[in-house]
């Protein structure tokens, strides 16, 4: 065996082999020239001259270097996760990511010496690696068949930074070179593009970009909740604010105040997604959130949202007739845009004229004019809605009733042969109307104009592969709010398994919305004229059958879509 002296300039791998007497010293050394000629691994020329298997050297190598051997035919690619390596580093470095928990990646590698794609791969995923050794050929293959697995339109998002529309074209020449100058660094185009990918890959529906003195987070909105997901280094926080500035169309050189932009990612010719980008000044740098505003989310179907059938029938109903007003509340985030958008796509007909005020238009949707308020220059939402009225419209949507001017436009309008659809900020359907007559609205112009009133909630969806049975004394059932008729035995409640498992997030993939689903009747109206409260209203809505949020949410716990404890940290009994 050669000694380690005469081993020095040999590469890690090629002195392991050495020193595991696989091969001599001079087969080493020319092995290693022509892997350096040819630009490929000193593993796969190894592997070329069929001498050693590749079981040898990858045993050799686990030995050398106390990585655990792992034999891939044991591997199920149903088992790997959807969040997978940037597709050129996996073919590149040969690298394959096997499982990802909390903090730690596991990773797939035939040749541990290569410390070039560890550290890229621990910046790109910003995770503790537990690399594993495998079979080079071996590897090839599950390599070769995750890329053929790969949608083709995902692929080309690592293309390179074409697939971005930067929003350039007004820009002079002298600026947009001294743009490209601060932010054209590849790295981090290459890391952005990363980022963004994992979260559309992972279903997020944000992403916080958060600098602190010592430290950057990165962190995703999944299922309704913050989960960290990198710390790249603190240095790149100022090239990375300023990259995604100058995607989303926003002044680099403003870092005083807030800005708002949007900015446009093309997955494939026939697919695009926007995200909607807010800065906004902190201590230690600019803090960026990134809404994904996906366009398929509007063409779903009403029966994907979660509504009961009689909830649907109702909601239907009321956007289905020539005039009228229908609001749909709940705090940010508990999907009203999509409620929105997908009761729009059901009465987008060539027939019909559609006109939305948003703020932003967060989906484009052909066929409906959308418009951009912009309370600067004096488009706000009344006067949108104000010009609306005289472009002969059937249908008319404003994003959110903020005050008492655009109240009194969309009541106007309602009252005069249009269907208008709108959202508040309120916490029940009830307290709806009540917070109408808090801002001015007169009780006759409420009572004639509503038609309808649609409160929601979104709670995680318990994942169907490894939800457990939850059994749970009948006492704490009754004290959620589950009456006598419901513990029959008839269903079974489940609950989230503790740590999830490869599907989903903690037991949770995916989210179901909470419906109370409120037609104003004969009886409500007389209700407001009489100036009576939400409690009085809320009363009136039991009696005719409308189920409250916390009664369709425990609904949704006797079907197994979600857990009591989600159901009990979304609703207010």
């Amino acid at each position: 065996m050669a000694t380690l002296g005469s081993t020095q300039k040999l590469g890690g791998m090629a002195r392991t082999l050495v020193q595991s007497a696989l091969i001599s010293e001079d087969e080493a050394g020319e092995l290693q020239q022509k892997a350096h000629t040819q630009k490929i691994s000193f593993v796969a020329a190894i592997l070329a001259q069929k001498k050693i298997s590749s079981r040898h050297i990858a045993q050799a190598a686990s030995d050398a270097f106390g990585f655990p051997f792992f034999d891939l035919d044991a591997l199920d690619q149903e088992s790997l996760p959807d969040k997978t390596i940037d597709i050129k580093l996996m073919q590149s470095q040969r690298v394959l990511l096997l499982q990802q928990k909390s903090n730690v990646a596991y990773i797939a590698i035939s040749d541990p010496t290569n410390l070039q794609a560890l550290d890229t791969i621990q910046f790109q995923m910003g995770a503790t690696l537990a690399p594993l050794v495998v079979e080079d050929d071996k590897l090839g293959k599950w390599i070769d068949r995750i890329v053929e697995s790969k949608d083709t339109s995902m692929a080309s998002l690592n293309a390179g930074s074409d697939d971005f529309d930067l929003g350039l074209e007004d820009t002079s020449q002298e600026q947009e070179a001294e743009v490209m100058q601060e932010v054209d660094d590849a790295p981090v185009v290459k890391f952005l593009q990363k980022i963004l990918m994992d979260a559309i890959n992972m279903g997020a529906s944000d992403l916080h970009f958060e600098p602190y003195e010592k430290y950057y987070r990165i962190r995703f909105r999944i299922d309704g909740v913050l989960r960290d997901m990198a710390q790249p280094p603190l240095a790149i926080k100022d090239k990375l604010a300023s990259r995604i500035k100058v995607i989303s169309n926003l002044d680099i050189s403003e870092k005083r105040i807030p800005q708002d932009g949007r900015m446009k990612l093309l997955l494939s010719k026939t697919r695009s997604i926007d995200f909607r980008v807010s800065t906004l000044p902190l201590i230690y740098g600019e803090k960026i959130v990134m809404r994904i505003l996906d366009p398929t989310s509007a063409t779903l179907g009403i029966e994907a949202l979660g509504y009961e059938p009689e909830q649907k029938e109702a909601l239907l109903k009321a956007v289905q007739r020539p005039y009228g007003l229908v609001l749909v509340t709940g705090p940010t985030g508990s999907g009203k845009t999509v409620s929105l958008y997908t009761c729009l796509n059901l009465l987008n007909d060539p027939g019909v004229n559609i006109s939305t005020a948003e703020d932003p238009a967060e989906i484009p949707l052909a066929g409906i004019n959308q418009v951009n308020v912009n309370d600067k220059q004096g488009l706000t939402f009344a006067a949108a809605l104000k010009s609306f009225l005289r472009q002969d419209p059937d249908i008319i949507m404003i994003g959110e009733i903020r005050d008492l001017e655009t109240a009194d436009m969309a009541i106007k309008a309602a009252s005069t042969g249009h269907m208008v659809l709108s959202t508040l900020h309120t916490n029940d359907a009830p307290t709806t109307l009540s917070r109408l007559v808090n801002m001015g609205v007169a009780p006759f112009n409420i009572a004639s104009a509503v038609t309808l009133i649609t409160a929601q909630r979104l709670a995680r969806r318990l994942c169907k592969h490894c939800k457990v049975p939850l059994n749970v004394p009948k006492e704490a059932l009754l004290s959620v709010g589950f009456k006598e008729a419901d513990l029959d035995g008839s269903w079974q409640l489940y609950d989230a398994k503790a740590g999830g498992c490869e599907h989903c997030n903690n037991g949770y993939k995916g989210r179901v919305g909470i419906y109370q689903v409120m037609p104003v009747s004969e009886e409500m109206a007389r209700i407001i004229m009489a100036s009576g409260n939400a409690m009085d209203i809320a009363e009136q809505a039991k009696r005719e059958g409308v189920k409250d949020l916390r009664e369709s949410g425990l609904l949704k716990v006797k079907q197994g879509l979600t857990s009591i404890e989600e159901v009990e940290a979304v609703t207010n009994e």
